[in-house]
């Protein structure tokens, strides 16, 4: 059975997988999604659109995300994909701005493969899972679920993915 959407994502303390399950959440029911860790991905065969998410650390997009986009750009050139990021930890304009300049920069290493959207979305600290000093800095996440869920909402359409089934009418 061909797959409708694979999810790929590259994290190191998890934000990015999690963005990753709420994308399946919003997709799963209307189309069939999978989600897989970018270095878990084999083959991109039987995919109809793929979703790549990353987070940024110091100003570079994960490297498996990067590697992922590499190994596959051939492929990705051929169908619909879309890119998303976590990066700021405050999600103001500026901010938003420079990791979306970091992340530009990653997809430009793969010109062939050009993604039908791209999101960047405020990122998290969570110093219990960080070696020192960053154990240091406040908690912290950035991440706007409201913008990520509208974001994800717009995939559909952006991958142009066909609904398996009708949604079901809302009742009065």
């Amino acid at each position: 059975m061909a797959l409708d959407v694979l999810i790929v994502y590259a994290t190191r303390h998890g934000a990015a997988r999690e963005i990753a399950h709420g994308v399946w959440e919003r997709l799963n029911g209307d189309f069939s999604v999978q989600i897989k860790a970018a270095d878990e991905v084999h083959d991109l065969d039987d995919v109809g659109a793929v979703v790549v998410g990353g987070s940024l650390y110091m100003g570079r997009w994960h490297p498996e995300a990067r590697r992922f986009l590499k190994r596959f750009r051939r492929q990705l050139a051929t169908m619909p994909f879309a890119v998303y990021a976590l990066g700021p930890l405050k999600a103001t304009e500026h901010d938003l701005a420079a990791s979306r300049k970091q992340l530009d920069h990653a997809l430009a290493k793969v010109p062939e493969a050009k993604p039908r959207t791209v999101a960047v979305f405020g990122g998290v600290i969570d110093p219990t899972k960080l070696h020192f000093p960053f154990n240091h800095m406040p908690a912290s996440d950035a991440r706007d679920w409201d913008e990520i869920d509208g974001w994800t909402a717009s995939l559909p359409e952006a991958l142009d993915l066909v609904r398996e089934r009708e949604p079901e009418p809302a009742i009065a």
